[in-house]
């Protein structure tokens, strides 16, 4: 039987640190109202496009590995931060990185999408399409997010990470996922601003309403990531005592604490990055999970369980059966170009551009989907 191991990882962070002191610049904030919500203290603000900061996750990832950007088969990028509809993102990645026999996938799940990513890439090797896949995590949140809304604008971060899937005849790798949508609570996240349905009326890229209503966000994450990671550990006939580390998606120190209570595992096995980085979407997993293996707190066949949600409300929950090795075979030179402003001045900036009148604009109401689809 072909699993798909975990080869390679790596990350890339970018440099600028926004704090809650900086939100509250310009924000009716305060340090103590954030972290005490959120658990954040800090995100992070690029001053490079998504592709940049994918591109040098997923070269670290390959170097990691020991393999060359052309022995690789696909690249998968989850994300919601595309700079372009065509051509898709994943080329622009294989481009930079000289991929030329890869083939490449966009895949948008909101912050799922690394975990649906890292699914499909093990399903297309356990059945032979390819042999090896990078799989990438990446959000630029900063370029469209709602600086004037302090619910949303608190929360997230940019950032990126990206493993190396191999074929191998060892039981190494994705050994169990559980994936779905919670429809009914679809509408209680959208940004409004983004997509086909606001073209031609008048919207300007940037300039976004967020629908966010936390708290129906809260009850509904809290009890997919619960139920999905007790099924996952169910089918694959593992305990929670034997789990040796969670990497969940960062949305929320609560949410974390929650779904570990409810998994039956100890904070102790929990992997945070949520306090430095905030929630980048679709990169947290893959941010935590290289933090982890940095760390040392990833052993040689060890047991990890990955739950998380996202827009949808979709929702997953991965069980990884970890291979011998936890240290690099190789390094990447890839790095980001140099940063010369702050992340408060990065954000000022994009405030700037923004239309303050755009947000108010019919142009923002939600599209009319066809019944069935709202």
């Amino acid at each position: 039987m072909t699993w798909a191991a975990i080869t390679g990882w790596g990350a890339c962070m970018p440099p600028a640190v926004l704090t809650n002191a900086d939100l509250s610049t310009f924000l009716e904030t305060s340090d103590e109202w954030i972290t005490s919500r959120t658990g954040m203290r800090e995100r992070r603000v690029s001053h490079v496009s998504a592709t940049e900061l994918s591109t040098v996750a997923a070269a670290r990832a390959i170097a990691c590995a020991g393999l060359k950007p052309e022995d690789i088969d696909l690249i998968i990028y989850g994300s919601c931060s595309n700079e372009e509809a065509v051509p898709n993102s994943s080329s622009g990645v294989q481009a930079a990185l000289g991929a030329t026999h890869a083939a490449a996938i966009d895949l948008n799940t909101a912050c799922t999408s690394f975990l649906y990513g890292l699914t499909t890439a093990t399903a297309m090797i356990r059945t032979g399409v390819v042999k090896n896949a990078v799989v990438i995590g990446v959000e630029l949140i900063s370029r469209y997010m709602d600086w004037s809304n302090r619910n949303v604008a608190v929360l997230f971060g940019d950032g990126a990470a990206a493993v190396v899937l191999q074929a191998s005849e060892t039981e190494t790798g994705v050994i169990g996922s559980v994936l779905g949508c919670d429809v009914e609570a679809r509408p209680a996240l959208r940004i409004r601003g983004i997509g086909c349905g606001y073209a031609g009326r008048g919207v300007s890229f940037g300039d976004t309403l967020w629908d966010f209503d936390g708290q129906v966000i809260f009850k509904r994450a809290v009890k997919a990531m619960s139920d999905a990671s007790l099924r996952v550990l169910r089918e694959a006939g593992v305990s929670a005592e034997q789990v040796d580390l969670v990497v969940p998606h960062q949305a929320n120190l609560r949410i974390i604490e929650s779904v570990a209570k409810y998994a039956g595992v100890p904070m102790d096995k929990v992997i945070l990055t949520v306090q430095k980085y905030g929630n980048m979407s679709a990169a947290t997993v893959p941010v935590a999970l290289v933090e982890a293996l940095e760390a040392g707190r990833v052993k040689p066949g060890a047991t990890l369980l990955m739950p998380a949600f996202g827009g949808g409300l979709t929702w997953c929950s991965l069980l990884v059966k970890w291979g011998d090795r936890v240290t690099p075979l190789g390094s990447s030179d890839r790095e980001l170009p140099p940063c010369n402003q702050t992340a408060l001045e990065l954000v000022s900036a994009i405030r700037a551009e923004q239309d303050p009148h755009g947000r108010s604009a019919a142009g923002l109401k939600a599209p009319v989907f066809s019944e069935g689809q709202a």
